[in-house]
Protein backbone atom coordinates (compact mmCIF):
# COMPACT_ATOMS: atom_id res chain seq x y z
CA UNK A 1 0.00 0.00 0.00
CA UNK A 2 2.73 2.14 0.75
CA UNK A 3 4.91 2.24 -1.89
CA UNK A 4 1.32 2.28 -4.29
CA UNK A 5 0.33 5.71 -2.44
CA UNK A 6 4.09 6.82 -2.93
CA UNK A 7 4.17 5.96 -6.70
CA UNK A 8 1.00 7.51 -7.52
CA UNK A 9 2.44 11.03 -5.42
CA UNK A 10 5.40 10.93 -7.00
CA UNK A 11 5.45 8.77 -9.98
CA UNK A 12 8.91 10.39 -11.73
CA UNK A 13 10.56 11.10 -8.44
CA UNK A 14 13.93 9.25 -9.54
CA UNK A 15 13.75 11.90 -12.78
CA UNK A 16 12.92 15.16 -10.49
CA UNK A 17 14.33 15.33 -7.18
CA UNK A 18 15.11 18.60 -7.68
CA UNK A 19 11.13 19.15 -7.57
CA UNK A 20 10.99 17.12 -4.21
CA UNK A 21 13.76 19.15 -2.84
CA UNK A 22 11.93 22.22 -3.71
CA UNK A 23 8.64 20.82 -2.47
CA UNK A 24 10.51 19.85 1.02
CA UNK A 25 11.92 23.37 0.87
CA UNK A 26 8.79 25.08 0.70
CA UNK A 27 7.47 23.11 3.47
CA UNK A 28 10.92 23.72 5.54
CA UNK A 29 10.88 27.53 5.00
CA UNK A 30 7.26 28.07 5.89
CA UNK A 31 7.65 26.21 9.28
CA UNK A 32 11.01 27.65 10.30
CA UNK A 33 8.85 31.00 9.93
CA UNK A 34 6.35 29.93 12.08
CA UNK A 35 8.52 28.53 14.53
CA UNK A 36 10.72 31.93 14.63
CA UNK A 37 8.13 33.81 15.11
CA UNK A 38 7.75 33.82 18.48
CA UNK A 39 11.32 34.63 18.95
CA UNK A 40 11.10 37.73 16.49
CA UNK A 41 14.23 36.16 14.38
CA UNK A 42 14.09 35.43 10.03
CA UNK A 43 16.14 32.42 9.29
CA UNK A 44 18.64 35.37 7.90
CA UNK A 45 19.07 36.16 11.13
CA UNK A 46 19.84 32.77 12.76
CA UNK A 47 22.43 32.57 10.28
CA UNK A 48 24.34 35.16 10.91
CA UNK A 49 24.36 34.62 14.52
CA UNK A 50 25.11 30.88 14.20
CA UNK A 51 27.88 32.04 12.01
CA UNK A 52 29.47 34.38 14.84
CA UNK A 53 29.03 31.57 17.43
CA UNK A 54 30.93 28.94 15.00
CA UNK A 55 33.59 31.78 13.92
CA UNK A 56 34.26 34.16 17.01
CA UNK A 57 34.35 37.45 16.50
CA UNK A 58 34.62 38.94 12.59
CA UNK A 59 35.28 41.94 10.88
CA UNK A 60 31.88 43.39 9.28
CA UNK A 61 33.44 42.70 5.77
CA UNK A 62 34.24 39.13 6.32
CA UNK A 63 30.93 38.45 7.80
CA UNK A 64 29.21 39.78 4.79
CA UNK A 65 31.51 38.01 2.62
CA UNK A 66 30.58 34.62 4.34
CA UNK A 67 26.96 35.76 4.08
CA UNK A 68 27.31 36.85 -0.17
CA UNK A 69 25.97 40.03 1.34
CA UNK A 70 26.03 43.65 -0.06
CA UNK A 71 27.61 45.59 2.76
CA UNK A 72 24.30 48.13 2.44
CA UNK A 73 22.34 44.71 3.25
CA UNK A 74 24.67 43.52 5.72
CA UNK A 75 24.50 46.72 7.68
CA UNK A 76 20.31 46.54 7.75
CA UNK A 77 20.49 42.80 8.92
CA UNK A 78 23.04 43.75 11.69
CA UNK A 79 21.48 46.66 13.09
CA UNK A 80 18.40 45.18 13.70
CA UNK A 81 20.37 42.35 15.18
CA UNK A 82 22.24 45.06 17.70
CA UNK A 83 19.18 47.26 18.48
CA UNK A 84 17.76 43.54 19.97
CA UNK A 85 21.25 43.51 22.07
CA UNK A 86 22.09 40.08 20.14
CA UNK A 87 25.55 40.99 18.91
CA UNK A 88 28.11 43.63 19.39
CA UNK A 89 30.09 45.74 17.15
CA UNK A 90 32.71 47.71 17.68
CA UNK A 91 35.59 49.67 16.20
CA UNK A 92 38.82 47.50 15.45
CA UNK A 93 41.62 49.23 17.56
CA UNK A 94 44.14 48.56 14.70
CA UNK A 95 41.89 50.02 11.81
CA UNK A 96 39.40 52.57 12.95
CA UNK A 97 37.42 52.00 9.91
CA UNK A 98 36.62 48.64 10.09
CA UNK A 99 34.11 46.77 12.93
CA UNK A 100 34.09 43.99 14.57
CA UNK A 101 30.87 41.98 15.21
CA UNK A 102 30.93 39.67 17.71
CA UNK A 103 27.81 37.36 19.56
CA UNK A 104 26.56 38.70 22.85
CA UNK A 105 25.44 36.45 25.88
CA UNK A 106 21.84 37.73 24.73
CA UNK A 107 22.29 36.31 21.21
CA UNK A 108 23.83 33.07 22.61
CA UNK A 109 21.12 32.38 24.49
CA UNK A 110 18.33 33.24 21.82
CA UNK A 111 20.27 31.64 19.08
CA UNK A 112 20.17 28.26 21.50
CA UNK A 113 16.21 28.60 21.51
CA UNK A 114 16.08 29.24 18.09
CA UNK A 115 18.44 25.88 17.36
CA UNK A 116 16.07 24.32 19.05
CA UNK A 117 13.02 25.44 17.22
CA UNK A 118 14.54 24.60 14.23
CA UNK A 119 15.33 21.28 15.60
CA UNK A 120 11.44 20.72 15.83
CA UNK A 121 11.23 21.73 12.08
CA UNK A 122 14.08 19.32 11.09
CA UNK A 123 12.07 16.60 12.94
CA UNK A 124 8.64 17.55 11.68
CA UNK A 125 9.98 17.98 7.80
CA UNK A 126 12.50 14.53 8.06
CA UNK A 127 9.64 12.54 10.21
CA UNK A 128 9.20 10.07 7.38
CA UNK A 129 13.05 8.81 7.76
CA UNK A 130 14.78 6.92 10.50
CA UNK A 131 18.19 8.30 12.23
CA UNK A 132 20.08 6.28 10.35
CA UNK A 133 18.20 7.33 7.07
CA UNK A 134 18.65 11.28 8.49
CA UNK A 135 22.42 10.86 8.37
CA UNK A 136 22.55 9.11 4.91
CA UNK A 137 20.47 11.82 3.60
CA UNK A 138 22.78 14.39 5.41
CA UNK A 139 26.00 13.19 3.88
CA UNK A 140 24.97 12.66 0.47
CA UNK A 141 23.33 16.59 0.62
CA UNK A 142 27.11 17.35 2.01
CA UNK A 143 28.45 15.37 -1.51
CA UNK A 144 26.16 17.23 -3.45
CA UNK A 145 26.46 20.96 -2.06
CA UNK A 146 30.23 20.47 -1.93
CA UNK A 147 31.41 21.57 -4.77
CA UNK A 148 29.16 24.53 -5.10
CA UNK A 149 29.06 26.16 -1.58
CA UNK A 150 32.65 27.62 -2.08
CA UNK A 151 31.37 29.25 -5.11
CA UNK A 152 28.04 30.82 -4.49
CA UNK A 153 26.43 31.07 -1.47
CA UNK A 154 27.69 30.11 2.81
CA UNK A 155 28.03 26.98 4.31
CA UNK A 156 26.30 25.73 7.69
CA UNK A 157 28.15 24.04 10.20
CA UNK A 158 27.45 20.19 9.05
CA UNK A 159 25.54 19.49 12.48
CA UNK A 160 23.21 22.52 11.79
CA UNK A 161 19.40 21.98 10.66
CA UNK A 162 19.68 25.84 9.51
CA UNK A 163 20.57 26.35 5.77
CA UNK A 164 22.10 29.72 4.70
Amino acid sequence: MYSMARATLFPTARQHSLMLLHQLDRIARRRKEIALEPLDLRPRQVVVLMILRDHGAMTQAALGETLSLDPANLVGLLNELEDRELLDRRRDPEDRRRHIVELSPAGEATLARAQEALRAVQDYVLAGLDEDERSTLHELLLRAAERHVATEGCVQAADEPEGC
